[in-house]
């Protein structure tokens, strides 16, 4: 007896912090035994806690992020950065306007428009839409909209006199390439018996595909010159919309703005006609990070419960540890070795899950929509057409630090309980 206890009291007493003599009493309690069974299990439930967590909380705030960068991408591939509109006087100048906008650094197209509402029908059904008067050599630089024709084509758009919809618009409406549609406004010619609502048929053109469930239902492209006349706009615009190269640097785009362009005009940008939605999705992505966050705090009580339940299954154990020469500090760092392992496996399986999914998630949505044949993500309701995620290593970095923080926080307790045993008053217990 005395053969074996000698090498582990000189083992135990002069091992130092993390040793390798405390890593092999954390990792035999850690390994499962039919007499600690309950105590495994708990730990169990404890690691995939954790890993669902970790990944969990990956997944949402990868697909939040890529809802955010796929809808600016979208609004702003069809929409501009920042809107000019006049004031005071018609807007007559609009192609001096334009030019001059195109000359403020950091913009890299400005593109004069007549906008008006209208109504669009077929024998096959009918719409309400946005009709949208642009140059052809303008919209063939419209990103969202010159990189995304499904069907016909944008060459010689000023003098076909036709016009562009949308894929969905299309569907609704039950027309391909060459078929006509109709548009229709209430404020018409005037006659002597009031104003008459004007209607129109076009030839279809081309049809693009914005990605946008709500875009590619709305929008229809025609000719400039074509829009002035059906809006009753001679010779005007009603808006300059400018694309920048970096729409985070507004305020500094409105200063140089107002140094090219002198004539009174109203500028408004996406910020404000966009604040609510993207701000809505900012709040929805903190609140979803909060809830989620619960599931990594669950599982940390579950390994306090788990190590404390360790802790007083062992009571005897610690005592003869103490009594072979292991200081209270020693028994510290065992039981917190036991938590944190915990932790960071659990952590890494999450990690890995979390990537696995967050970059294969739209596939995956694919697969389930064919398992069980049904729409997992109606582009009607999402405004997508497809389940973005883009992984963001910042935000990752935080998720895998924090969870690894609560889970040796939560180690703590049951390790100071460990610590404090009196091994006289445990073996006289026993």
């Amino acid at each position: 007896m005395n053969a074996e206890v000698i090498p582990s009291t000189r083992l135990a007493s002069r091992a130092g912090a993390f040793s390798l003599f405390e890593w092999l009493v954390a990792l035999r309690y850690l390994r499962a035994r039919r007499a600690d069974g309950f105590v495994s299990v708990i730990a169990g439930f404890s690691f995939l806690g954790i890993m669902l967590g970790v990944a969990t909380l990956i997944v949402v705030t990868s697909v939040m992020n890529g809802f955010h960068r796929e809808l600016m991408d979208k609004i702003m591939g069809i929409n501009g950065h920042a809107f000019l509109q006049a004031v005071e006087t018609s807007f007559t100048d609009w192609d001096d306007v334009a030019q001059k906008t195109a000359t403020v650094p950091g913009v890299k197209l400005a593109i004069p428009m007549v906008e008006g509402a209208a109504g669009i029908s077929t024998q096959f059904g009918q719409s309400g839409v946005l009709a949208r008067g642009v140059r052809e050599k303008d919209l063939l630089r419209l990103p969202g909209i010159s990189g995304n024709i499904k069907s016909g084509g944008l060459e010689g758009f000023d003098k076909a006199e036709g016009v562009a919809i949308g894929q969905r618009l299309a569907e609704t409406l039950g027309v391909s390439v060459g078929d006509k549609v109709s548009l229709l406004i209430a404020k018409g010619a005037q006659t002597p018996f009031g104003v008459a609502p004007r209607i129109k048929a076009y030839n279809v053109v081309a049809i693009f595909s914005i990605g946008m469930s709500e875009f590619d239902n709305v929008f229809v492209y025609m000719p400039l010159l074509e829009a002035q006349m059906f809006f009753n706009r001679e010779n005007e615009a009603t808006v300059v919309e400018a694309f920048v190269d970096d729409p985070d640097q507004m305020d500094a785009f409105r200063i140089e703005l107002d140094k090219a362009v002198t004539r009174p005009i109203i500028v408004t940008d996406w910020r404000q006609r966009n604040k609510t939605f993207f701000e809505t999705l900012q709040v929805e992505k903190n609140i979803l990070f909060i809830i989620l966050s619960l599931i990594v705090i669950v599982a940390a009580f579950n390994i306090i419960s788990g190590l404390t339940m360790l802790v007083k299954d062992k009571t005897q154990d610690i005592a003869i540890l103490r009594t072979i020469g292991a200081t209270r500090g020693a028994v510290l760092r065992i039981f917190m070795i036991i938590g944190a392992s915990i932790g960071v496996v659990g952590t890494l399986a999450g990690f890995g899950l979390g990537l696995l999914l967050a970059k294969n998630l739209d596939a995956i949505r694919l697969a389930l929509n064919s398992a069980l044949n049904a729409n997992l993500f109606p582009a009607e309701f999402y405004f997508l057409s497809r389940l973005p995620a883009i992984v963001d290593a910042r935000e990752v970095s935080m998720i895998v630090g924090m969870t690894l923080v609560i889970a040796i926080l939560a180690s703590i307790y049951p390790a100071w309980k460990a610590a404090s045993l009196d091994p006289i008053d445990a073996l006289r217990h026993e």
